[in-house]
């Protein structure tokens, strides 16, 4: 048999430039295999928001708040109070007024209404169950419920920390004298302002908060206490006083008498004459 003589193939070599090349184009090809999957797989968490909600807000405030935060239309929050099945005392009747705790919340994108007021309402259940708390709270016959209320007063009524223990005793003297309580707080309460310019004709509006008229704490809380006020509605300061009135920033003065608290109003009545609205009073307005 005849073999056709073939000339031997030669067999093609890569340059240099064509060996690194192959290289690198195998190396990134493998590279991309294996990054797609840890890029699909390691995505950077997401860094949550802050919402703060400051001491002293009133439920409405906080509603407010979160929608602008979540980016959603007013009132969607409030509507979501209904639905989002919160841990309320049943004294509450589902309102959340007082236990929306004041304290930094974290956001993110899978944040709702929801999510938001019950972490809120979870926290003030933490806080009013503390051991100093609630101690203190069944030492003065009261309930969670009416410790959260008397704080809220307390948080109301008072510029700073420094005179909350004696606010605190003016409430609970009056509670035991059965006195109402006549605080201007409850006034801006009912007419839903935040001035304490309290007038006698707004101590006579008919309202369960106006609590000039009627003698006991308001049937709910009137704004979100902190633990400061929760801790002077417990344990107030011993004292025998039944009047206070700021006479101007950073001076509260306590009273025991009715006459007593007279002459402090009237130094109230001469520095308001040039320095504006007091932020506080228990007892008759400063006419």
């Amino acid at each position: 048999m005849r073999h056709e003589y073939r000339p031997p193939q030669r067999r093609s070599r890569l340059t240099r430039r064509g060996r690194l090349a192959l290289f690198l184009g195998t190396l990134l090809a493998f590279g991309a295999a294996v990054l797609i999957p840890m890029l699909r797989g390691g995505d950077v968490p997401e860094t949550p928001r802050r919402l703060l909600i400051p001491e002293g807000w009133r439920a409405q405030q906080v509603y407010a708040a979160v929608d602008r935060e979540l980016k959603l239309p007013p009132g969607s929050t409030k509507a979501a109070v209904a639905t989002a099945g919160l841990a309320l005392p049943p004294e509450a009747k589902g309102n959340p007024e007082g236990y929306l705790f004041p304290a930094t919340y974290p956001v993110t994108s899978k944040s709702t209404p929801a999510t938001l007021l019950t972490h809120m309402v979870r926290t003030a259940n933490e806080k009013l169950a503390t051991r100093a708390v609630a101690d203190g709270g069944k030492a003065h016959g009261m309930t969670p419920y009416q410790t959260a209320t008397l704080a809220s007063i307390i948080e109301a009524e008072v510029e700073g920390r420094a005179d909350m223990g004696k606010v605190a005793r003016v409430v609970h003297n009056r509670l035991a004298k059965s006195m109402p309580l006549q605080m201007d707080s409850t006034i801006n309460y009912a007419l839903n302002r935040s001035t304490l310019d309290t007038k006698l004709s707004d101590t006579r509006i008919d309202s369960p908060f106006n609590s000039y008229e009627r003698q006991g704490l308001p049937p709910t809380p009137i704004d979100s206490p902190g633990l400061a006020a929760m801790a002077a509605a417990v344990a107030p300061t011993p004292g025998d006083w039944l009047f206070f009135v700021t006479v101007k920033p950073g001076d509260t003065r306590f009273s025991a008498t009715y006459e007593e608290h007279k002459k402090h109003v009237a130094e109230f009545n001469r520095v308001r004459a040039g320095a504006g609205p007091r932020t506080g009073q228990a007892g008759p307005p400063g006419k």
